[in-house]
């Protein structure tokens, strides 16, 4: 009997309240070509479970990049280890041209498809943008068998699935999830939860950073980068039923307090950058900031106070993975490496130093994305004691299930990165 057989029939029953592990949640957040440090850290959390363990994640959450990432992940949630592979050589392996057309006649055809009509008709072109994303179109139809979400929910590895993405048309965060029949949907202030069959076009929709990529038409209505307008990046997890998340961030901890940055006038590249970071990374810090203060409140009122002052909030368990080191250094080395085309478009805008942030969300290279898995790895396994304690329920019921389904063959060893 192989290992996949071994969990075959396995099923973590999400539907049981008094299953420990029915509440964790991963939340891998957006970021271009950064969200390949996410799978660093991925590497680091498959090696702390049992060889061939499904995945240890009941509700899975991703924007932007980060949803190519769970995607990944629901489609092979019966083995966690080979999803983890997967991705892997996806991203050792990724190079621009496989996420938008390099070449230089691609790009200036977009530029005039985009302004001319507009200048001259006012009416904008469908798939009008700077970067023609279609090789990344193709990527994603190879790559993922969405079919494979729904096995997932009906094996029991998976309760749902939530890809986010923002609605061009209403302005709202929409939450697009795959799920168990128990899971509702939910509407609240400019954000909301529509059940849905993620496809590519969802994937599309929340990875399509505005003005580089084109909106993504999800159910007659055009949809844009899934971190645009994105208020609670956390929510999504928590309506699906999460007690705890694992939150996997794509940029590093900044010292308070007043530095020398900023006293020469910003580059076009530094202020994309900026503009890049509010979208990307300020909803996350400021979301997990204000989650942390509720948990603190909370811990000092006993169920009875809550329940008296009719606050129906729960403790939420978090735990927030992010850079040690600055991804923008490490852009600024690999910007050599950046197509022809965007290096001139970059090169006088301020693409180097500075502008640097803006260049790592666009440069999907190998050496690049190698690097920031390799810093994710680092990162993760430098804090293994927490993610082995935040993992005890998980780790407790796969071993459980590891022992009482395994032939009698002797120790098996831990999948080795390295």
């Amino acid at each position: 009997m192989g290992p996949s057989q071994w969990w075959s029939g396995l099923r973590w029953g999400h539907t049981n309240p008094s299953n420990p592990d029915a509440g964790t949640a991963l939340i891998l957040s957006g970021g271009g070509a950064r969200a390949a440090y996410q799978v660093g850290v991925l590497m680091a959390v498959a090696n702390l479970l049992p060889r061939g363990a499904p995945n240890p994640f009941p509700v899975i959450c991703g924007t932007s990049a980060g949803a190519l990432n769970a995607t990944a992940l629901a489609v092979n949630a019966h083995h966690f280890r080979f999803a983890v592979r997967a991705l892997e050589r996806v991203w050792r392996n990724l190079t621009p041209s496989q996420v938008y057309r390099t070449d230089f006649r691609a790009f200036i055809t977009s530029i005039l498809r985009w302004a001319l009509p507009a200048y001259l008709t006012a009416s904008t072109p469908v798939r009008s943008a700077l970067l023609d994303n279609r090789p990344l179109c193709k990527l994603l139809s190879v790559v993922f068998d969405f079919d494979r979400i729904q096995q997932s929910l009906d094996a029991g590895h998976l309760r749902a699935l939530s890809i986010t993405a923002s609605s061009y048309g209403t302005g709202e965060s929409v939450a697009f999830f795959q799920a168990l029949e128990e899971v509702q949907e939910w509407q609240r202030a400019r954000r909301r939860g529509q059940r849905s069959r993620i496809g590519l076009e969802h994937l599309l929709a929340s990875s399509a950073i505005p003005i580089l990529f084109p909106a993504q038409k999800v159910g007659g209505r055009y949809f844009g980068d899934g971190a645009v307008r994105q208020l609670a990046p956390i929510s999504p997890a928590l309506h699906l039923g999460a007690q705890r998340v694992l939150v996997v961030g794509v940029a590093e901890a900044r010292p308070g307090g007043p530095d020398d940055r900023g006293a020469q006038y910003p580059s076009m590249a530094q202020v994309l950058g900026h503009v890049m970071n509010s979208v990307f990374v300020d909803t996350l810090e400021v979301d997990l900031e204000r989650l942390q203060r509720i948990n603190s409140t909370l811990e000092v009122m006993t169920p009875a106070q809550r329940s008296r002052a009719g606050i129906g909030l729960r403790p939420v368990e978090v735990l927030h993975i992010a850079p040690s080191a600055s991804i923008d250094g490490l852009a600024a080395e690999y910007a050599h490496r950046l197509p022809r085309t965007l290096r001139a478009l970059l090169r006088g805008p301020g693409g180097g130093g500075a502008g640097a942030s803006a260049l790592s969300y666009l440069l999907f290279d190998p050496e690049f994305c190698k690097a920031l898995m390799d810093l994710g790895y680092k990162d993760a396994m430098a804090r293994s004691d927490e993610l082995r304690e935040f993992l005890a329920p998980a780790l407790e019921e796969v071993s459980r299930r590891v022992a009482a389904c395994a032939p009698q063959n002797g120790p098996q060893s831990h999948w080795q990165n390295r």
